[in-house]
């Protein structure tokens, strides 16, 4: 039996084609034959450039954008999709949209750290938004992997850089190769590429270590911890917990009704 995964991009994909391109290969050499990503972006419309950065740097904007994410993963949910997928480094609105649905839902940056954890002793992550910094160092603490954590660092590049790059990627990959090497330095042995572009990039160039140092496929992590989460439903039963503040499900009606009421149809 097959499974469906929602996949939900912090960017609008429509305006970024070669991206958009680039991650419907990258889904499709990882996933198994027997899984379909269903890619799905932000509306058209909701940043002012294709260049989402510049508003999810800031708490309060990300905050209401992540309004789309909790939409989104109530929708995967009644359109019948066995997982949710929050495939953006940030992971906005996570806990929440897990405390809506009942389906698997998993988060890329959570993904990615707890796969780290498993092929060394502590990680760090590289990113282009350095603004964001203090909240990926929030998320891995709210993960639990506080002594996991080493830092999240700045790249020497942005978006721009990595989009223009996916034809000829050799001088930027020798940039993240330096950077990683800094990291490395301050006490990381695994390395995580912080945001999405860079994850494909990466990966569609072969580039799986720096030096020995494992570089983590953050976005095959999350597709075979959501494959994982979906097998473990079907054979065993097991689920998320369901009780306390944190867990426990809503009456759907009601979650509808609340989505209604502030405009979230």
């Amino acid at each position: 039996m097959g499974i469906r995964i929602w996949h939900q991009s912090f960017t609008v994909l429509s305006d970024l084609s070669a991206y958009d391109d680039a991650l419907k290969a990258h889904f499709s050499r990882v996933a198994r034959t027997d899984t379909e990503i269903v890619m799905h972006g932000m509306r058209p419309g909701t940043y002012r450039s294709n260049y989402p950065g510049e508003d999810i740097k800031h708490v309060g904007l990300q905050y209401l954008h992540g309004l789309q994410f909790i939409q989104a993963g109530v929708e995967a949910e009644r359109q019948g999709f066995d997982a949710y997928a929050l495939s953006t480094l940030p992971e906005p609105a996570l806990r929440e949209v897990r405390a809506l649905v009942d389906i698997p839902v998993v988060g890329y940056g959570e993904a990615a750290m707890l796969m780290a954890c498993t092929l060394g002793r502590r990680f760090g992550v590289l990113m282009f938004i350095k603004d964001m910094a203090d909240l990926i160092t929030d998320n891995a603490v709210r993960h639990g992997l506080r002594e996991r954590f080493v830092a999240a660092r700045p790249l020497p590049f942005g978006f721009t850089d990595i989009l223009k790059a996916f034809d000829n990627p050799e001088a930027l990959i020798q940039r993240f190769q330096d950077s990683a090497r800094a990291l490395i330095a301050e006490g990381a042995n695994v390395i995580i590429p912080g945001e999405a572009p860079l994850n494909v990039l990466l990966a569609r160039s072969g580039i799986t270590s720096v030096d020995g140092v494992p570089v983590i496929d953050s976005l095959a992590c999350w597709i075979k911890q959501a494959e994982t989460l979906v097998d473990m439903r079907r054979s065993s039963g097991v689920r998320p917990c369901r009780s306390g503040y944190f867990s426990a499900l809503p009456d759907p009606e009601r979650v509808r009704e609340v989505l209604d009421f502030y405009g979230l149809k």
